[in-house]
C-alpha cells in the first residue's frame, strides 16, 4: 500500500478522534465559536471518515486473502483478493478529494458590490445590467435578494448598488463573480456606431454573523444626514441617512436608501461586518493586500475576469476560457455553466495544492 495514502488515512483517523473528544466535552455548548466551528469540521470531515472505513475494510480483505494464498493457491479466493485489491485503489482518489478543505463560506449568504468604473455613463448603464442579471440567476437558483443600497447615475443606470443574496451556498455560486467585468459594445447615445468598452467591478463577500466578527462599539464614529436623490435634490427632510466609520480600520459604510434611521444603520451594519470579516480572512491567508483590492483591481480596461460581447453575442471568461451565448443564456440570468466551469477549475486547483502538500 501506498505510503501516502496510508499517511493520509491515519491524519483522518486522528482527526476523528479529536473531534469526537471535542464533542463529548461539556464545555463546548458554552463556547458558541468553537462549538460552531467543531461541528463545521465534524460535518466536513464526515465523507472522508466513510471512505476511510470502506478502505480499511477493502485492506483487511486483500491481507486476509493473501494469508489464504500463501497457504492454497485457489482461483476463487484470488479472485476476492483482487477486488478487494481494485476497491482500495479506486478508493484511494475519493478520500484525496474528500480531504480537499472546502471553502467555510461556501454555505453562507453573500452580499455583492457592483460599481461602475471605466466608460462613464455607459459603465454606470452596465452596473445596473450586471444588478438585472445577478438578481435573475440568484431567482434561478433559488436565492433571495435584497437591495441594501444603490446611487442611481443620471442616465438610468448605478454608480454603485449593494444587495444581498440570501440562500444555503449562495457564497458558493456568486464568488465567481468578483472582479473586473468588460463590456464591448455600441452605446445608445453614439451616432457613429463605434464599439465603446467600459468595465464594472464586482465585490463579493460572504455575509458575516455575529459570532464570526466582534465589532467594539466604542470603535465605531456615527454620523446621521439628511438623505439626497440624484443631482443632490433632498428626499428626506428627517436625519435618517446613516454613516458609519470603523476607526481602527478606516473603513466606511453609507446607507440612506430606507426612511428610518434605524434600518439603514442595520443595513450599514451588515455590510460592514462582511467587509471586516473579509479584511480577517484576508490577514489569516497572510496577503499583502486586502482580498477586496485584489477582487476589484484597479478598474482599469485591462483588468478582466469576463468579457461581455455584444456585437458577437458572447460572453467569455477569461479564467477558464469558457464562452457562453449572450442574449439566450447570460442576459436571462442564466450563469450555470460559467459557475460550474470556474468551481471545477477551483477544484482542480484545490487538489493540485494539496497534493503537492502531501508531497
Amino acid at each position: 500500500m501506498s505510503a501516502g495514502i496510508t499517511g493520509l488515512v491515519e491524519q483522518i483517523e486522528r482527526t476523528r478522534d479529536e473531534l469526537q473528544t471535542a464533542l463529548s466535552d461539556p464545555a463546548l455548548a458554552s463556547d458558541r465559536a468553537r462549538y460552531a466551528d467543531v461541528n463545521r469540521r465534524w460535518s466536513s470531515l464526515a465523507p472522508a471518515i466513510a471512505l476511510v472505513e470502506r478502505w480499511r475494510d477493502a485492506a483487511a480483505r486483500v491481507d486476509e486473502a493473501a494469508e489464504l494464498l500463501a497457504v492454497d493457491d485457489d482461483d476463487d479466493v484470488r479472485s476476492l483478493l483482487h477486488e478487494a485489491e481494485d476497491e482500495k485503489q479506486a478508493l484511494e482518489p475519493q478520500i484525496r478529494e474528500a480531504m480537499v478543505e472546502p471553502d467555510p463560506n461556501d454555505d453562507k449568504d453573500v452580499i455583492v458590490e457592483i460599481r461602475a468604473a471605466a466608460g462613464g455613463e455607459e459603465a454606470a448603464l452596465f452596473a445596473r445590467q450586471l444588478l438585472e442579471i445577478y438578481v435573475k440567476y440568484a431567482e434561478r437558483r433559488g436565492f433571495r435578494t435584497e437591495q441594501l443600497s444603490m446611487s442611481p447615475a443620471d442616465a438610468g443606470g448605478v454608480k454603485d448598488v449593494t444587495v444581498a443574496i440570501k440562500g444555503k451556498g449562495a457564497y458558493s455560486v456568486f464568488k465567481h463573480e468578483a472582479g473586473v467585468h468588460r463590456v464591448q459594445r455600441v452605446p445608445e447615445t453614439e451616432s457613429q456606431g463605434r464599439i465603446h468598452t467600459s468595465t464594472a467591478t464586482v465585490a463579493v463577500l460572504p455575509e458575516a454573523e455575529d459570532v464570526d466578527v466582534h465589532i467594539n462599539q466604542n470603535d465605531l464614529k456615527i454620523d446621521v444626514y439628511r438623505s439626497s436623490g440624484p443631482g443632490g435634490q433632498s428626499v428626506n427632510t428627517t436625519d435618517s441617512a446613516v454613516r458609519i466609520t470603523h476607526v481602527p480600520t478606516g473603513i466606511v459604510v453609507s446607507m440612506q436608501d430606507e426612511k428610518s434611521q434605524l434600518q439603514n444603520r442595520e443595513r450599514g451594519m451588515r455590510v460592514l461586518r462582511a467587509r471586516l470579516y473579509e479584511r480577517a480572512m484576508a490577514e489569516q491567508a497572510a496577503q499583502i493586500s486586502s482580498a477586496r483590492r485584489e477582487q476589484l483591481g484597479s478598474g482599469d480596461r485591462a483588468e478582466k475576469v469576463r468579457t461581455y460581447n455584444y456585437p458577437q453575442n458572447r460572453v467569455t471568461d477569461h479564467r477558464v476560457g469558457l464562452t457562453v451565448q449572450l442574449r439566450e443564456a447570460v442576459l436571462q440570468g442564466d450563469l450555470g455553466g460559467l459557475t460550474a466551469a470556474l468551481a471545477a477549475e477551483e477544484r482542480r486547483q484545490l487538489l493540485e495544492a494539496h497534493a503537492a502538500g502531501a508531497h
